[in-house]
């Protein structure tokens, strides 16, 4: 197959910080789209992998894959995109395509394997790993690129493509709505889009922080009620409250605690990525009949579709713009929770 060089920055080992790098590109097959890459949000799941922390990484590692970019080149059976449309690509290149999942539009959870939008093994350059959005270019199948609604900010759009996704579809797959009493759980790149898309749909919708500094800027999200987890009288007051919890939390926490404000066939999802186990009481269960459960992404149509509703509800994601020369500063900060909400990669800065 033949390919292309392109600039990109990566790292080629866990322990090593990202530099500048060229890679290898193919060039558009038949059903091809190819992008000029201009913001790429930055994920926590990129620190994690180019660090190795979630398994082996595939080295060289260049991650990001909440990319938005303009069509610059389409293959010859090229049907849904054209030359300058403004598309996203998010965290899935390509699946199987046939198996039940796939075929009911769930390719996020393909009974083969989804590909990856980075560390994923190439199957168009078998050998190498599949690069993400620190690049300057991307080159993805048309069945996995997204149109961008022209209404929303294309550099605060880029983060949807991860964060919104990840809290749209369970919030949707849980029928959240008018009459449904929600708790978002952490106020970060994933709870700030949780709380914007829950009020958006019509919830009632509940803050927890362990932070008070927090409450304005929760309200300020779409929170109807905040309330400060690490005090056990403002628990207490949602015992058996909540028809859903969005659980945005990375970190480990009581995931008891949560389950308890849930009412009677209530369920929690979470969304956040613990490093080590949650233990699970039977008991927070049992007596309610209630749901612990986890959920990713979304499929391609989905994804599309909670973009539009994006768009509609006016509901951008909450960035701060770096360039990719700050990329390993910036992994620093975002292990500290020292930014609201997401960084997005100017990709012009690139080039420089």
């Amino acid at each position: 197959m033949e390919v292309k060089e392109v600039k990109a920055f990566g790292t080629e080992a866990a322990d090593l910080p990202l530099n500048g790098m060229n890679i290898n590109r193919r060039k558009p097959t038949p059903h091809d789209v190819e992008i000029e890459i201009l913001y790429c949000g930055v994920c926590h799941s990129d620190l994690h992998t180019a660090r190795s922390e979630w398994g082996p990484s595939l080295y060289p590692c260049v991650p990001g894959h909440e990319i938005v970019g303009k069509v610059v080149s389409v293959g010859g059976h090229v049907s849904k995109y054209k030359v300058g449309d403004l598309v996203g690509v998010g965290c899935m290149v390509d699946s199987c395509r046939e198996c039940d999942y796939c075929t009911e539009g769930l390719e996020q959870y393909c009974a083969v394997g989804n590909v990856g939008t980075y560390n994923s093994p190439d199957n168009n350059l078998p050998g190498n790993p599949t690069f993400g959005g620190y690049s300057e270019s991307i080159v993805v199948d048309e069945n996995f690129v997204l149109r961008i609604p022209e209404n929303l900010d294309p550099a605060a759009a880029a983060p949807l493509l991860c964060a919104g996704i990840t809290t749209y579809s369970p919030l949707r797959h849980w029928n959240v709505g008018p009459g449904k009493k929600v708790g978002v759980v952490g106020i970060g790149g994933l709870g700030h889009m949780g709380l914007k898309i829950a009020k958006a749909m019509g919830a009632q919708v509940v803050a927890f922080t362990t932070s008070e500094s927090k409450f304005e800027e929760a309200k300020r999200l779409g929170a109807d009620e905040v309330v400060l987890s690490i005090d056990p009288e403002q628990m207490t007051a949602y015992r058996g409250k909540l028809h859903f919890i969005l659980d945005c939390v990375s970190a480990e926490h009581d995931i008891n605690a949560y389950l308890a404000l849930l009412r009677v066939d209530g369920s929690l999802a979470l969304v956040g990525a613990p490093e080590h186990p949650l233990p699970v009481a039977a008991f927070s269960l049992i007596p309610g009949r209630k749901s612990f459960a986890g959920s990713m992404i979304g499929g391609i149509a989905e994804t599309q579709e909670m973009l539009e509703f994006c768009a509609e509800h006016n509901i951008p994601a909450d960035i701060e713009m770096i360039d990719i020369q700050n990329i390993n500063e910036s992994y620093e900060r975002l292990l500290k929770g020292d930014v609201k909400y997401r960084f997005v990669i100017d990709m012009a800065s690139l080039k420089s």
